[in-house]
């Protein structure tokens, strides 16, 4: 049969179409080689910036404190939990004392954490089932972590990352953002972000990514006014490139004189330009 053993949407050799496919293929490719040499450069300076060291910000002392604790994190600064968690886990000593918990009283513990209603039910029953069907032990796996009240995919991962060390990626709201900014996601559903990140990194960087993205989130890519002055990944950040550009592009706007001139003169910043 004619065209027999081509692979699926490949047009035949030595026509037009075949043409136009291969030189789409070869772009295609070199996006990716690009996209590769990028994400390496990333990690590679996050390393010498950050080191290699793993770090989590919420205190804990084992794996249940850890998953009460992210619960209690959303929505809430990790160090606002970790004022709360102090006191309660000397309140609280063991998975049983949450299991056995008062409901109200322990929404008052927690108040300061806010959305302490579902946060308390959700701990109380989370603890129940550690205790009933998990012999009080934290499980490991994605799907045991996420049957448990109040534990989503996020949750799950930080402690598979932070307890267990199985590579694993926490999208919190620096990850998709940064994540974004640097061209390693459009996505902005979590779980889609996720399934990109872990396409794009090498899967020993995954936890590390997690950890170093989320401190410079903190320090510096704030979500409304990001320090791209200070920060160190602007040579291979498309987010600083396009921000530039768009720079650029305005004081040509506001100086069109100036804009003829510097098409005869090396570009400089827009603080000289506005005081020439």
């Amino acid at each position: 049969m004619e065209g027999a053993g081509r692979r699926k949407g490949r047009p035949a050799e030595g026509g037009h179409e075949y043409e136009i496919w291969k030189e789409q293929k070869q772009k295609g490719t070199k996006a990716k080689m690009r996209q590769k040499e990028r994400v390496e450069k990333v990690l590679e300076l996050l390393d010498a910036h950050y080191g290699t060291e793993y770090i989590c910000y919420l205190e804990h002392e084992n794996a249940w404190q850890l998953l009460i604790a992210t619960i209690l994190s959303a929505q809430c600064t990790d160090a606002r939990v970790n004022i709360v968690t102090r006191e309660l886990f000397q309140k609280y000593r063991s998975v049983e004392d949450f299991a056995k918990a008062d409901l109200k009283e322990l929404e008052q513990d927690i108040h300061a954490t806010g959305f302490y209603h579902n946060k308390a039910k959700n701990i109380i029953s989370c603890c129940q089932d550690l205790v009933n069907r998990f012999g009080g032990e934290v499980p490991r796996t994605l799907e045991d972590l996420t049957s448990l009240a109040g534990v989503g995919r996020k949750t799950a991962n930080v402690i598979r990352g932070n307890i267990y060390n199985d590579p694993s990626i926490v999208v919190d709201t620096h990850v998709k953002r940064i994540s974004n900014r640097l061209g390693f996601t459009k996505e902005e559903d979590p779980v889609k972000v996720e399934k990109d990140l872990m396409r794009v990194l090498p899967k020993d960087h995954w936890i590390l990514y997690n950890m170093q993205i989320i401190t410079l989130g903190r320090q510096l890519c704030k979500a409304p006014n990001p320090k791209c002055g200070e920060c160190f990944l602007t040579q291979v950040c498309p987010y600083y490139a396009k921000k530039s550009k768009e720079q650029r592009w305005n004081i040509k706007k506001i100086c069109p004189m100036q804009a003829l001139w510097n098409r005869r003169k090396k570009w400089k910043e827009p603080s000289e330009i506005m005081s020439v």
